[in-house]
């Protein structure tokens, strides 16, 4: 069965949200801390060591 990455990404969050119920402020560095680095100079390094 193929899922698309971001149902399944929206999914996971959602059931670990309510599973083990995170700090809010611990989602928001996450969640922004991904953004930013996605976008830096560090995405490609990043990039080679997740492949």
């Amino acid at each position: 069965m193929d899922v698309p990455r971001w149902i399944a990404l929206l999914v996971v969050g959602y059931l670990g949200i309510k599973l083990f119920r995170p700090p809010v402020w611990l989602i928001c560095v996450l969640l922004l801390g991904g953004y930013l680095l996605a976008d830096s100079l560090f995405a490609s390094a990043i990039d080679t060591a997740v492949k």
